[in-house]
């Protein structure tokens, strides 16, 4: 099992909670207050989770500064008041700062035994296989 540190722990809580709260002010039609307390608690838990150093130098890499001002612009344009447009943004942003991870968590959803099941369906592979190439490095 992995072992993790105090604050380690702490910040996959953080995450979590961040995670739950952006999702569940989806859910109540992008409410503001959650999405924003759900925002800062995700960046938080990231911070807490790999370290403040090195996510400074995950975000601020500069073949990943487009990625990060998308999603960073949009914790900003969500904490202002906008919700849906600061959501598009964290989304797209999102999907270009960690597109370097769905390879590697794509092949281990396959090897959970039902979802596995699911994504080797004739009509869902295609586009699995697709989300799974890699032609970007981390």
């Amino acid at each position: 099992m992995i072992s993790l540190t105090d604050s380690q722990k702490i910040g996959m809580g953080l995450t979590g909670f961040g995670v739950f709260f952006l999702f569940f002010g989806m859910i109540l039609f992008f409410d503001k207050a959650l999405l924003a307390i759900g925002n800062i608690l995700f960046v938080a838990g990231l911070a807490f989770v790999i370290g403040l150093e090195r996510t400074f130098r995950f975000f601020f890499q500069k073949h990943k500064m487009k990625a990060t001002s998308f999603f960073l612009g949009g914790v900003f344009v969500v904490l202002i008041g906008w919700p849906i447009i600061g959501v598009v943004l964290e989304v797209y942003g999102f999907f270009l700062l960690f597109r370097g991870f769905f390879p590697v968590v794509i092949g281990f959803i396959r090897r959970i035994p039902v979802l596995g099941s699911i994504l080797n369906l004739p009509f869902i592979s295609a586009y699995v296989d697709k989300a799974g190439e890699s032609n970007t490095m981390v």
